[in-house]
């Protein structure tokens, strides 16, 4: 179980993503959690200089499809890197294993094929308490998290391409 504020982090350590471009995929299942999920990584976009421009959003009709969603981004827009927010609450079946499954092999998938950052963002709860608390109630928002992973990951793309982190 989660003991921290998802939303907490240094400032300073992020770096500035003004000229990054994103892409966020958003399930609409569950979507009082995924919308809560998709504003925070918004939010924390543009509070890191990220122009609502360059803030792309489409939506998918639940969990499993996220990573369609992320490979047409990939496929057909100039993102620099693209966030899947899901969320997939257990229930009686096994449904909720092989969903998760499926969306993680997938966003891994989808980060080797395509050479940019795929950032998982899907909440995996036991229940609805679980997933409110990770969207932006008691435990912060997994969306902030998303977005935050996102910038550091194209910094750290660029750094490579840029030659600055070769030895």
């Amino acid at each position: 179980m989660a003991t921290k504020n998802l939303s907490a982090y240094d400032l300073n350590s992020v770096p500035d993503g003004k000229e990054m471009k994103f892409g966020i995929v958003v399930s609409e299942w569950n979507y009082e959690i995924t919308g809560a999920l998709a504003q925070g990584a918004m939010d924390t976009l543009k509070k890191h200089g990220v122009d609502e421009n360059n803030i792309m959003v489409n939506h998918v009709p639940g969990s499993f499809e996220l990573t369609l969603g992320g490979q047409f981004f990939a496929e057909y827009s100039d993102v620099d890197a693209i966030i899947l927010l899901g969320c997939v609450i257990q229930g009686e079946t096994r449904h909720f294993d092989f969903i998760c499954q499926g969306v993680a092999k997938g966003a891994t998938d989808l980060n080797i094929k395509y050479n940019i950052p795929v950032i998982f963002g899907l909440l995996t709860t036991d229940n609805q308490q679980q997933a409110l608390d990770r969207a932006g109630g008691r435990l912060g928002n997994k969306g902030d998290e998303a977005a935050v992973t996102a910038i550091k990951m194209v910094a750290l793309q660029i750094s490579f391409e840029n030659g600055i982190n070769k030895e």
